[in-house]
């Protein structure tokens, strides 16, 4: 069965649990997934003596698919953050080149208006203006005023073609500011579904961890298999 199948089968289940009941991983997720796993294999190997004291065949059967829920949780929010750090990649490396075209365009508006009381208080207002997001709004504010005074600007032999560029790089500047701003992680969609489904596995291991300490507690080899390994060392 595949991660998708096993989320799509535990999905409402998942997204039923509540933001105040979700648990926080306190092991690497795909650790506890593997741990799941191998949690159930060793459970079904002692399912006679686990069912014997009261344990739900169910609740053994419930491990393999809820850990494939959350490897599929994981996975998305991998991609989301994966997604964000390009994008924080890609607007350092192309930041540089639009704050240059926003100056630039600064320059050659007070060159070409100078004469204009009007037109230079609006490139000051726009001048005023401070951070990354003030600077993306800079150049469609520039693309505008200068594609509203074309002639001005033809006098000083201005190259128009940078206000399509300004116009072009805006777009691609928010979109890139966006997706590596993104959203914070304790409010990040992706994130809560993947603690939803971490939780949702999290109670099965439980109850199979409780039963199989119980049922094994005076077998000091075995009732290690109960344990998470990882905590362990």
């Amino acid at each position: 069965m595949s991660t998708t199948t096993d989320y799509q089968k535990s999905e409402i289940s998942i997204k039923a649990i509540k933001a105040n009941e979700v648990v926080k991983p306190d092991i690497p997720v795909d650790v506890f997934n593997a741990e799941a796993e191998a949690l159930y294999h060793v459970a079904m190997a002692d399912k006679e003596s686990l069912t014997a004291r009261g344990l739900n065949m169910a609740t053994i059967k419930a491990l393999p698919v809820a850990a494939g829920a959350c490897r599929y949780a994981e996975a998305q929010w991998d991609k989301e953050r994966n997604a964000k750090q390009e994008a924080e990649k890609r607007w350092k490396e192309q930041s540089p080149e639009a704050y240059a075209l926003r100056d630039e365009l600064l320059d050659e508006f007070e060159f070409a208006f100078a004469q204009d009381s009007a037109l230079i208080s609006v490139v000051n207002r726009i001048k005023d203006d401070n951070g990354h997001a003030d600077m993306i709004q800079d150049l469609v504010s520039l693309t505008v005023l200068g594609k509203d005074n074309l002639k001005p600007l033809a006098l000083t032999k201005f190259d128009t073609t940078k206000l399509d560029k300004a116009e072009s790089m805006a777009d691609v500047m928010a979109d890139l500011l966006g997706q590596a701003n993104g959203t914070k992680d304790e409010n990040n969609t992706a994130k809560l579904l993947r603690d939803q489904a971490f939780t949702y596995l999290k109670q099965y291991v439980d109850e199979v961890r409780r039963y199989g300490k119980f049922v094994f507690r005076n077998d000091k080899e075995h009732v290690g298999k109960y344990a998470s390994e990882y905590k362990r060392n």
